[in-house]
Parts: structure tokens; C-alpha cells; sequence
């Protein structure tokens, strides 16, 4: 499909700490120059708010950070931040502003699947990046890519669901697990994942015994409990957000049912962990970041966080692939040596230094033909225990796919 030539737009961005432009000449165009402007679109109230808000925070750090270094392009960071309430209309009507009527020179954000299958045609047709940072539907990032368009403008460091839903599968198989039941959201997001568990568990040679919706707002999930228990179901595969996933594991223990849960890592919310409280103690997840840090890098950002937001992290993994999807924007601007959005979409494409993130180190994380930072080897498996994430050091991770 051709596309339209690239927009001419006046920008600004943002990013997070780890590219020193901090010279006496660029400190003095940071003075003069007009900002770079990234829009941060994320669900800062409602059910997605945990994820949205740290997401946000980690953003926000990172901007800090790379502000008081300089900026980037001689240009400090400015973040145009729009909350989309988890509404898709909403999140199209804010992608259409911030790429028809005031451009930003790009994007960062986005935490449901179904707002960011929304928003992310807007940044395409206008040709302004768009890194997706928390929402993890695998059509996300794959919407426009080739051969089907020229070129795709959309990218992710968030997991995609085409490999989080196979370690849901790998660590109930792992743990001996053979009579799955499925319980899915009615969002796209939900019904996006209850499609990827379901063709995961077929390649282990599974089939789930019972397939179960809910609804968002719904808090007595006990007649899909009871048909699912009904079914044998000997683990509960869970596609939901926090306040839901809680109802599920409430319900759970009001029939004595004690199955065990392995789901998408929304799991990790504190909507799901407070909400459910002990019933909520064993639920596993996958993670690409869980807040006990392994390295430098991370004890650096926890320390940060910490200091700039207070002590407790809604959404840990949230606000770390906030924070790093900001840091690789930025690299990529500074690669490109500028903000049109064609050249930081090649950039980003062929990264020539690695950057270091709370993640991981991003070396090459994109090329021409994916657009997905996190592969299966970067995933995590946690457990709750006692309100908190923690690692579960013995889970195993699914194998990389050939690229």
C-alpha cells in the first residue's frame, strides 16, 4: 500500500536518562530552541489507572533525567499527556489531535489493547512514531507492517500476547497442569488472549475444558467459577485487569475452590493484589520486570522512582517500560539528528549503539521486519506472596522463536 509523503510538523520529545548531551553548547540551545513535544497517552483514570499512571511516572523520570543532562538535539523534553480513560473513541480522538492538528514528533504510551488498535492508525497515516509501551495485544505492532504497507510506524517494548500467553502455558505445563479452564475478558484485550492461550496450549497437545467471559465492572464472577469447577479445571487461565481478576480470585475462595491461577500479567496490578488480598497469595504471572532489582541499572531507576513518586510502584513493569521505551526514543532521535518522523522510524529500525534500560539492553531491538523489543528470553515468571511480586526463580522460559 503507498503511503503519503511525511508531514512537516514543528516538535519537541522526551525520553529517560541514559543519553548525556550535557555540553555547554547544547545547554545553551536547550535554553533557546522550542521544545520537543511526545505525546504520553495513557488510561490515567478508571480500572487501567495503576498501569496508566506509572506508566506515566516512569515517562516523566525519564524526561527529568534526560532534561537536566541537556535535552537531545540541543531541545529540552516537553510531554504532552492526554488520559484516554480506557475509552477506545477516546484514544482515537486523541491520536487524531496529536497527529492532524498539533503534531507532536512522536508517541509514547497506550495500555489497552483495544485504544491502542485505536490510536495507532493515526500515527501511521501521519507518519509519526509511535512506541507502545504497556499494552501487549500481538496485533498491535503488526498492523502495518510489510508488505502489506511500506512502512510501519508503530512499535512495542511492551510483551506482545503472541509470547506472553505461551509462558502462561509453559509454566502450568511446567508446573504439571493438563485441564485448563480460560477466563476471559469481553475487551479485545481479553478476547485477544483467550485466542493466543488457546493456541498455545494446543501446541502442547491441550484444549481447555471450559472457556468463561466477564465484563468489565462485573464483581461476582461465581457462575463461571462453578462451570469451570464443574469441568475439572485444575488451573484458571486468566486475560482480565486488576479489579476483575480480584472478583475472580474472591470468588475462588468463597467456594473453597483452591485452583490455582496463572494469567497475563496484569496479575502484578495492585488493583489485583490489594483487591484480592490473601486470595490473591500464589496467583503467577509473566513480568518483563518485577521490582527486586538484579543489576545496577535497575537499582538506579528503583532508587529514582522512589525518590521522585514515593515509595510504592502501582505497576512496576509498567512504569520501567515507560521509562525505557523513552530512552530508546530518544536514542533513535539522537541517531537521526532529527525529528522528522521518517528518519527516527529508520533509526529506531537500526539502532547502531545499545541502550541500556531497566528492562534489559536494548541492542538492535527493531529492524525492518519486527517491531517487537521483548522476545521470550526477556520474560519473567512472578508469584504473589503476601501483597507483593516477587521472582519465581525456578520457572522456565519458552525458546526463542527463529527470527
Amino acid at each position: 500500500m503507498s503511503r503519503p509523503g511525511p508531514r512537516a510538523m514543528a516538535v519537541r520529545v522526551l525520553v529517560g536518562g541514559c543519553v548525556a548531551l550535557a555540553s555547554p553548547n547544547v545547554m545553551a540551545a536547550t535554553r533557546t530552541s522550542a521544545p520537543i513535544e511526545v505525546a504520553v497517552i495513557g488510561p490515567y483514570t478508571g480500572g487501567s489507572a495503576d498501569m496508566g499512571i506509572s506508566m506515566r511516572e516512569g515517562v516523566e523520570l525519564a524526561r527529568d533525567e534526560i532534561n537536566r543532562a541537556g535535552g537531545v538535539l540541543g531541545r529540552s523534553i516537553a510531554l504532552i499527556e492526554r488520559d484516554d480513560a480506557s475509552h477506545d473513541e477516546q484514544g482515537a480522538r486523541i491520536a487524531r489531535e496529536l497527529t492532524q492538528v498539533r503534531p507532536v514528533a512522536a508517541g509514547v504510551g497506550l495500555v489497552n489493547t483495544g485504544v491502542a488498535l485505536a490510536a495507532a492508525p493515526y500515527f501511521e497515516e501521519a507518519e509519526i512514531p509511535l512506541i507502545v509501551a504497556v499494552a501487549t495485544g500481538a496485533a498491535i505492532a503488526q498492523e502495518f507492517a510489510p508488505p502489506e504497507y511500506d512502512k510501519n510506524y508503530v512499535f512495542r517494548i511492551s510483551m506482545s500476547t503472541a509470547i506472553e500467553a505461551p509462558a502462561i502455558v509453559a509454566e502450568a505445563a511446567r508446573r504439571g497442569y493438563r485441564r485448563p479452564g480460560i477466563l476471559s475478558d469481553a475487551t479485545s484485550y481479553g478476547q485477544a488472549g483467550r485466542h493466543d492461550l488457546t493456541a498455545a496450549l494446543a501446541l502442547h497437545g491441550l484444549a481447555p475444558v471450559s472457556i468463561e467471559k466477564f465484563n468489565i465492572g462485573d464483581v461476582d464472577m461465581t457462575a463461571q467459577l462453578r462451570r469451570a469447577r464443574a469441568a475439572g479445571a485444575d488451573v484458571l487461565m486468566t486475560y482480565g485487569i486488576g479489579p476483575e481478576l480480584a472478583a475472580i480470585a474472591r470468588g475462588r475462595t468463597a467456594l473453597g475452590w483452591d485452583v490455582p491461577l496463572i494469567g497475563s500479567w496484569t496479575l502484578s496490578m495492585s488493583s489485583f493484589i490489594n483487591g484480592a488480598a490473601q486470595s490473591g497469595d500464589g496467583a503467577a504471572m509473566p513480568q518483563t520486570f518485577i521490582d527486586q532489582a538484579t543489576n545496577p541499572a535497575q537499582a538506579t531507576f528503583l532508587k529514582a522512582f522512589v525518590s521522585r513518586f514515593g515509595p510504592h510502584i502501582a505497576s512496576p513493569m509498567s512504569a520501567a517500560q515507560g521509562y525505557d521505551s523513552l530512552r530508546v526514543l530518544v536514542a533513535a532521535i539522537e541517531q537521526a539528528g532529527s525529528t522528522d518522523g521518517s528518519k527516527i522510524r529508520a533509526a529506531l529500525e537500526r539502532l547502531r549503539n545499545p541502550v541500556v534500560g531497566v528492562l534489559k539492553i536494548f541492542d538492535g531491538p527493531f529492524d525492518a521486519t519486527s517491531h517487537e523489543a521483548i522476545r521470550p528470553a526477556d520474560i519473567l515468571i512472578g508469584v504473589v506472596r503476601s501483597g507483593r511480586v516477587e521472582r519465581e526463580w525456578s520457572a522456565a522460559r519458552p525458546a526463542e522463536p527463529a527470527r
